[in-house]
């Protein structure tokens, strides 16, 4: 959350001027004596600037930035992608969708892969670890880099629900050999749908370019329609009124966290002290879009759900969408011993709750809401 929150007049003018002062040009590629501006190209530049990365692709959504990023990174059918036991559905998918095979790690507190349950998964057919920046924290990225390092593995990280945190002054997403993050209408920022890959590799970001257009090559020597091409791609392109709405979008998220953090620190700073926060990595900046801690309780942690229910706030993820969240209960794609592995996992997320932060919900919400919650531990 919330960056559907705030979308305002900004957005609504800069979709207008992009039908009424530029032609109403949506694609992100071409046409060059037609059109003013590329506006899928500036928002790639910001990204770059934003996040002190030197290549951003904008994409069509970030299921498709991951599974582009997994093919530049030379993942291919056969081989294995170890990754995380809470995550979205979408992470897994696109790991299956080229024919490799993802291999579940569990997590810790910091409802994050245990890098302590990584190196056991590790075979001859490893080749990517992909950690999951989920809900707004950072994964504890030093031990997932020595393993890579150690093993010559490569580090994709799924930054579609954590962008603008930082792991040790660095932005996520930029840690890794690539990142991908997700603009979709649940993100911190939005345009609907999209997605975008990072990375400071030029080879990496030439593929990923290439193949997210069919295979073009944008030869500067060539018109569009005789351009060169190398290698086969798929349509993965952004259009242009996501660009000019995620450009607005990216102007806001200092706004977002700031007005972020004033809530969770409300909630962090009253709730009573014999409940068990998030785990959160030393050295790291997190967004503060979302609230958990655990409650092992069950008709406690009901009546905590009923409370967030009444006051029309709910929760996120936890408990409402664990199984679209929660690789335990994926029997469709994943065999048997994989889902054995994540009953741990699957324990740890039955006694969380995640209270989303909302900012159209104002402080005293929030105090009327850890007040409620603090009754129940009397």
């Amino acid at each position: 959350m919330p960056g559907f929150e705030i979308i305002n007049y900004k957005e609504a003018q800069a979709i207008n001027n992009l039908f009424k002062k530029e032609k109403g040009i949506l694609f992100a590629h071409g046409f060059d004596k037609i059109r003013k501006k590329y506006h899928v190209r500036e928002l790639e530049k910001l990204f770059c600037k934003k996040i002190n990365c030197k290549y951003s692709l904008a994409v069509s959504s970030g299921t498709a930035a991951i599974k582009i990023a997994l093919l530049a990174l030379g993942v291919k059918k056969g081989d294995e992608v170890i990754t995380q036991s809470f995550n979205f559905i979408a992470t897994i998918e696109a790991i299956l969708d080229i024919g490799a095979k993802p291999v579940i790690a569990n997590i810790d507190h910091s409802l994050n892969i245990c890098p302590h349950d990584i190196e056991k998964l590790i075979t001859k057919k490893t080749k990517v670890l992909l950690p999951v920046h989920m809900l707004g924290v950072p994964v504890d990225m030093d031990p997932i880099m020595k393993l890579a390092k150690k093993y010559k593995l490569k580090v994709l990280e799924d930054n579609c629900e954590a962008f603008g945190a930082t792991y040790k002054k660095k932005f996520l997403g930029t840690i890794g050999d690539a990142g991908v993050m997700s603009l979709d209408f649940g993100k911190i920022i939005t345009c609907g749908e999209g997605g975008v890959i990072h990375t400071n590799s030029k080879k990496i970001d030439k593929f990923c370019r290439e193949y997210h257009d069919h295979g073009h090559e944008n030869n500067v020597n060539r018109p569009r329609g005789r351009d060169t091409r190398s290698i086969y791609g798929f349509n993965y392109r952004m259009t242009e009124m996501q660009g000019v709405i995620a450009k607005e979008q990216l102007k806001k998220i200092n706004y977002i966290i700031s007005k972020n953090r004033l809530r969770y620190n409300l909630l962090q700073k009253n709730i009573s002290s014999k409940i068990k926060l998030r785990k959160i990595p030393k050295k790291s900046k997190i967004i503060y879009d979302t609230f958990i801690f655990f409650v092992d309780n069950a008709s406690k942690r009901q009546k905590i759900i009923k409370i967030l229910s009444n006051l029309k706030i709910g929760t996120k993820n936890l408990p409402d969408a664990i199984e679209w969240h929660c690789s335990f209960y994926w029997n469709h794609m994943l065999k048997k011993d994989q889902l054995n592995r994540c009953k741990k996992s699957r324990d740890l997320l039955k006694k969380a709750i995640a209270i989303p932060i909302y900012l159209n919900r104002n402080l005293k919400d929030y105090n009327k809401l850890v007040k409620s919650i603090n009754l129940c531990f009397k």
